[in-house]
């Protein structure tokens, strides 16, 4: 028997397709995303509709956006979803969340089993449209909701540590084991909740300039701040902020990077691209 075959649908691999087939799992994600009726609810690869049938069957209307156009198609025909259900059959990572909401006229709580190959980048441009998202559900690859957690000094802490942490406020909710899909993984998943903050608790005067400062300093994670930001601060400016130049990208905090990028908006001489 062809694992890769669910519901008469070929699994593809390019989309990273692997559904989710565990009535528990999903009865535990409906239950924590709790739906109520009237609310602009978004799900992001309903594939073969685990989530988008439970979820849906509590909702007045339900968006979703589906890259495979197959998968699209059967949903649109699904017997009581169908009239209830918008599908955008496009890429995710290209679209316009703000403008589904203003669509909508109110925040989008987001929600899906996002395929592991992509689902880091999704992360980062959702983040761009944090002002207009309630909160955001998502199963993820285990090690990746690990590092959406991590804290300071921790293996795991990295870039998308920090700058999913300015955002929001992130909450583990429950571990899935590789046989809870069809075909299952190579590797164990997690559920999350990402509750954007109003008013972040470290603002930042400029985000992109937050990007820039974390991109350069955990591309070079083994080497100190000395040398890896050593072009944008000098030691004697580290040391007038309180952080150490012989600290890691590893061992800085969320809250110092922000200190970081403040000082440099308002001291750099030209704008960083």
């Amino acid at each position: 028997m062809n694992n890769r075959i669910h519901q008469g649908h070929y699994a593809r691999k390019r989309f990273g397709q692997n559904f989710l087939n565990d009535q528990y799992i999903i009865d535990s994600i409906v239950s924590a995303i709790h739906p109520q009726r009237s609310e602009a609810l978004v799900e992001i690869g309903p594939g073969l509709g685990a989530l988008t049938e439970p979820v849906g069957e509590r909702l007045d209307a339900l968006t979703a956006v589906e890259l495979d156009r197959d998968l699209a198609a059967r949903l649109q025909t699904h017997p009581f979803l169908g009239p209830k259900l918008t599908i955008y059959q496009r890429d995710a990572m290209t679209f316009d969340f703000a403008a589904l909401a203003q669509e909508k006229g109110q925040p989008l709580r987001v929600f899906g089993n996002l395929p592991y190959n992509i689902s880091t980048p999704l992360m980062f441009h959702l983040f761009g449209y944090t002002g207009s998202i309630k909160d955001m559900h998502f199963m993820l690859q285990k090690e990746v909701v690990n590092r959406l957690v991590a804290g300071p000094s921790s293996k795991a802490y990295g870039r998308l540590s920090v700058m999913a942490q300015y955002y929001c406020q992130v909450i583990p909710v429950l571990e899935v084991p590789p046989q809870s899909f069809t075909p299952p993984p190579k590797v164990d998943s997690a559920v999350v909740r990402l509750v954007p903050f109003t008013e972040p608790p470290c603002p930042v005067s400029n985000v992109r300039i937050l990007s820039r400062i974390t991109t350069e300093a955990f591309g070079q994670r083994r080497k100190t701040l000395r040398n890896s930001l050593g072009h944008l601060f000098a030691a004697g400016v580290l040391d007038a902020l309180g952080i150490y130049a012989g600290l890691r990208a590893e061992n800085v905090t969320v809250a110092q990077y922000c200190q970081l990028a403040n000082w440099l908006a308002t001291h750099q001489s030209k704008p960083l691209e």
